[in-house]
């Protein structure tokens, strides 16, 4: 299952978020977003554990909970919405 796992330190690493979901099971992927231009984390990521059942787990105990003093919102992702073409500015 894919995970959203959002307001993020900024400080928190890949490694950090891998180990906090590893509690409840096997973690098959552990990704911070960042931002193309600067490099710095946009403060959300996505994590995708092995079982469904841990994943579930990590979502009812992770949600909420203060990790690097900020409050994790924790939920199952949803697939992005298709954008259209281009994305530039708009005139």
């Amino acid at each position: 299952m894919n995970i959203y796992v959002g307001n993020l330190s900024y400080r928190m690493t890949e490694e950090d978020l891998r180990a906090a979901f590893e509690q409840f099971g096997e973690v098959t992927s552990a990704k911070i977003i960042s931002d193309r231009e600067s490099g710095r984390s946009k403060g959300f990521g996505f994590v995708e554990m092995s079982s469904d059942e841990d994943a579930e787990s990590a979502i009812r105990d992770l949600d909420g909970s203060d990790v690097m003093g900020r409050t994790l919102k924790v939920n199952q992702a949803r697939p992005r919405p298709d954008r259209p073409p281009g994305g530039g500015a708009r005139y």
